[in-house]
């Protein structure tokens, strides 16, 4: 039986298991998202970073499930349904890492780019490795979305989406912070990386 048919079958235990990780990894994003906006005295930078985040964040969940399910022939076969439960555990990792993340960064955290008033540079938690570990955690969901959806094409898909839109963030994100901490965001860039440690 291909994965496909465990996640979109509810009554058959591999896609209860998948909706369960799937329901815990998007509707935080989707509450969160309503609630999370910077304060008045935020100084906004975002140009449209954003919607374009959103956007294809749903562009490449919707694209991998319409791959997985219209083009079998690009089925992962690789020991099955291991792979089902390994991407299921990297969507659970992806969402701990995210909010762990979100909560270091405490009031300072945003879904827009903007800086505070009283901002200051947090590098403690995760962010004394990684410049970036909630983007770090959302890639790490949609690879463990697209290994459980057990297809190739919705793997690359959903995952380059996300890392389009990055991107595109990313270099943003960095320059506001540079404008707002100046030689200490250059030294702090110095000693972390990016989204990944050792890699990038």
């Amino acid at each position: 039986m291909q994965l496909r048919t465990f996640v979109f079958l509810p009554n058959a235990k591999f896609g209860v298991i998948f909706w369960i990780a799937f329901a815990c990894w998007v509707l935080p994003e989707v509450f969160a998202w309503k609630l999370r906006r910077p304060g008045g005295s935020a100084v906004i930078r975002d140009r449209d970073s954003l919607f374009l985040i959103s956007a294809l964040w749903w562009i490449g969940i919707v694209g991998g499930f319409l791959f997985s399910s219209f083009l079998p022939n690009a089925a992962i076969h690789w020991k099955q349904p291991t792979l089902f439960l390994v991407g299921v555990c990297f969507i659970m990792a992806g969402v701990m890492l995210r909010w762990y993340s979100v909560s270091v960064l405490g009031k300072y955290f945003t879904f827009n780019i903007a800086i505070q008033n009283n901002q200051v540079l947090v590098e403690r938690g995760p962010y004394r490795y990684v410049r970036h570990p909630s983007y770090s955690g959302a890639l790490i969901s949609l690879l463990g979305f697209g290994l459980a959806l057990g297809n190739w094409i919705s793997l690359v898909f959903s995952f380059s989406c996300l890392v389009l839109a990055y991107a595109y963030r990313i270099p943003l994100e960095e320059s506001a912070l540079h404008s707002a901490f100046g030689e200490k965001y250059l030294q702090y860039q110095k000693k972390t990386w990016r989204l990944m440690p050792f890699v990038f």
